[in-house]
């Protein structure tokens, strides 16, 4: 049972048993619309279906391709193309995840078919999927920003440099 849900139905009874159904409905219609509406909290579901389009669309194949393409001739050159792939992605989605799993899938099987150790593949794809804290647009940053009630803008450009060169090290 999601406990959002199990909250609502136990605060909506609460308030019926108090007073009545009239009292309780308007209630919960003006909660329900106060916490979908806070804008913060619309922009994560949107960074996620934004990632689910990514992915199904072939983009993440695109750009593990041609970061492969690029860094191919350079030692371990499939490993730092995974880590440009997800910083890629992180980019996109804003979830670490996300990329990690998305990146998952892509990246593995390629790093599997030319016998790369399954710890230095995995770990390619973990070491990138961290990317998706730090480079814009980052879910984290969001929700720090409304936690803490700092600027969301001001976050996401702080975070840029660091993503950057996390990925580059």
């Amino acid at each position: 049972m999601p406990i959002a849900f199990a909250l609502m139905l136990v605060g909506f009874a609460g308030v019926t048993y108090l007073s009545n159904l009239e009292a309780a409905l308007p209630i919960v219609a003006r909660t329900v619309y106060e916490v979908s509406a806070f804008y913060p909290y619309t922009v994560i579901p949107l960074f996620i279906v934004m990632g689910g389009f990514a992915g199904s669309s072939g983009m993440t194949q695109d750009l593990y391709a041609t970061f492969d393409k690029w860094l191919r001739k350079l030692p371990g050159g499939l490993g730092i193309a995974t880590i440009g792939a997800c910083a890629g992605f992180a980019a996109v989605s804003g979830s670490s995840v996300a990329t990690a799993a998305t990146m998952g899938t892509v990246a593995l099987p390629e790093m599997r078919r030319f016998n790369y150790d399954p710890r230095l593949a995995t770990g390619c794809v973990a070491a990138g999927g961290t990317l998706g804290f730090l480079i814009p647009p980052s879910i984290g940053f969001i929700i720090y920003g409304m936690l803490t009630e700092q600027s969301i803008g001001k976050l996401l450009v702080a975070g840029t440099i660091p993503g950057l060169i996390l990925a580059a090290a």
